[in-house]
């Protein structure tokens, strides 16, 4: 399959689609069909802030000057003319910018991963029925989200809190500077746990908790609400699309249309997620249910360290040319056990505190021992999620893996179909988010258009002799999960 095209043979509408990810901005143009442009794609690499306390941020200026540079180098080609009819962009999801009246940041962009609002969690849990506020809003009491985010601000800088007049996502503040729009796609509005999956609108308890009113929230928009701006020549024609989440996006990129397909994301971060036609009622506890547009919701479970746990490993190992080789060999006995919680818990157990468990540790135990101990921690992270969805989404046929990580590591896929005891199906296209956000646009601009297939590769088979050793080490995990790590 081909998976790029020619300037000349592209099919208008065109449009340019953008992901800020947690190691890069990206973007290109692509056609009606959803294949990328050819010579039209460009990469800025940038990284979080991280720190021991639980830190982790990045500029949102800086973000911002990575996305101009973006369609700088996308749109400059004289031969597009005006033929792009749209922009739209995704982010990594459970962002949080504190901006003034006068739409200037007074905070850095907290992302997803910074776990410094813990102490907050634990209030809120014992002020909140959890379980009733996440049958309204679809997401667990946790560190990701605003409500306790926003405590830990009011706590610690309540010389910003005093200050700020909107909390945005860093999606909203770059548009804000780009079109002078914040627009917030409902996946955005979702992401920041204070929305309710059935109504769409905010949750008054919640905002109460936050110590914010819905006024100083974007209000959520549906793809089809888009603006014009004015910006570059070649964007003189396009609308602007409300910016979505990337893990929306990587659905819809990734093939997983209906619930049907699971959808294995394995990036930076890492996720299990199915899109459903309504809410997943009831919501299992260790899951999240986003609503993503007005009909539809994404049903699933986050885990912060997949392809962030691979690079760890990989500097701090110092790990030569042999991990494939590491990963297809048979499962060993003496590899050590690993929870690999770098950057805290999400689902299913929502301990945003929590740092990764090794065990099992010799003075004989080598960086390839322990590199396949990480990768089958992550890959029983995984399983975790995929117990709790089974019953809300059990019409499960495929499992589709896409991401960094499948690209870069292929045979971790043979641990993860052994370990998920179902078969894995490798979706090859690199850029899969950035393919569904155009594809999301394309929706709205050529809902009649065909689109390409989605390209992929092999499909790996779990293999019934490792059943029993995955099975006795899934029961280490969770034993050592509940002695060492879940809230007493």
């Amino acid at each position: 399959m081909i998976d790029d095209v020619a300037l000349e043979q592209a099919l208008d509408p065109l449009v340019v689609a953008l992901d800020i990810g947690s190691t890069a901005t990206r973007g290109g143009v692509h056609d009606a069909s959803g294949r990328r442009v050819r010579g039209l794609q460009h990469k800025v690499p940038h990284a979080f802030t991280v720190a021991g306390d639980g830190t982790s941020i990045i500029d949102p200026e800086q973000v911002t000057a990575e996305v101009t540079q973006v369609l700088d180098a996308v749109t400059g080609d004289p031969r597009l003319g005006t033929r792009i009819a749209g922009v739209a962009m995704d982010t990594f999801a459970a962002s949080l910018v504190a901006v003034d009246a006068a739409g200037r940041p007074l905070t850095p962009c907290f992302t997803y991963a910074d776990s410094r609002s813990a102490d907050q969690v634990a209030l809120l849990r014992e002020e909140l029925d959890e379980p009733a506020v996440q049958q309204r809003t679809g997401t667990r009491l946790h560190t990701s989200y605003h409500a306790p985010r926003l405590r830990w601000l009011a706590a610690t800088q309540p010389q910003i809190t005093g200050r700020a007049t909107r909390w945005w996502s860093l999606g909203e503040y770059i548009w804000y500077r780009l079109i002078g729009e914040p627009l917030a796609g409902m996946s955005t509005a979702a992401w920041t746990g204070l929305l309710d999956r059935r109504t769409g609108q905010y949750d008054a308890e919640l905002l109460a908790a936050a110590g914010i009113s819905a006024e100083q929230l974007s209000p959520p928009r549906d793809m089809t609400e888009t603006v014009t701006a004015r910006s570059r020549p070649a964007l003189a024609r396009a609308v602007w699309f409300p910016v979505i989440t990337d893990g929306y996006a990587s659905n819809i990129g990734a093939g997983a249309l209906d619930a049907t397909v699971l959808t294995a994301a394995t990036a930076t971060s890492g996720a299990l997620r199915a899109l459903l036609d309504g809410p997943a009622d009831p919501l299992p506890f260790g899951l999240w249910n986003y609503r993503v547009d007005a009909g539809r919701t994404l049903l699933g479970g986050a885990m912060n360290d997949v392809g962030r746990a691979v690079s760890w490993a990989q500097a701090t190992l110092r790990l030569g040319p042999a991990p494939a080789e590491v990963l297809s060999a048979p499962p060993a006995e003496a590899t050590p056990l690993v929870l690999p919680y770098l950057t805290g818990e999400r689902a299913p157990g929502w301990v945003g505190e929590t740092r990764a468990v090794f065990a099992g540790v010799s003075a004989a135990t080598g960086p390839d021992a322990l590199f396949r101990g990480i990768i089958e921690g992550v890959a029983i992270s995984y399983a975790r999620v995929a117990d709790e969805l089974h019953p809300a989404a059990p019409q499960v046929v495929e499992v589709a893996a896409a991401g960094r990580v499948s690209n870069d590591q292929p045979e971790w896929l043979r641990i993860l179909a052994d370990v998920l005891a179902r078969p894995v199906t490798h979706v090859t296209r690199r850029r899969a988010t950035q393919r569904g956000t155009a594809l999301l646009a394309l929706d709205v601009l050529a809902p009649g258009a065909d689109r390409a297939p989605r390209a992929v590769g092999r499909t790996y088979e779990p293999r019934p002799a490792h059943a029993a050793y995955y099975a006795e080490r899934r029961l280490r995990f969770a034993e050592a999960y509940d002695a060492l790590l879940r809230p007493k």
